[in-house]
């Protein structure tokens, strides 16, 4: 994160509130180092699970940017 000027943490299902907590962290660990949090995408993807059939499962991608002075 330090070499970078933003992050994109993914994630999808089950695993969304741990990438949003992790987000969070992050900002608020790196607020006075000039880190937010930036855009953020929500969607879906149709995947087919073990069973055969089709399913829909939720994705979120959260950036966390390095403000700009």
């Amino acid at each position: 994160l330090a070499n970078l000027p933003s992050v994109h943490i993914k994630a999808r299902g089950l695993s969304i509130g741990r990438a949003v907590d992790v987000a969070q962290i992050i900002s608020r660990k790196t607020e006075n180092a000039g880190y937010s949090i930036g855009q953020i995408k929500i969607g879906s993807e149709q995947l087919e699970s073990k069973d055969g059939k089709s399913r829909n499962v939720s994705t979120i991608e959260i950036e966390v940017k390095r403000n700009t002075a």
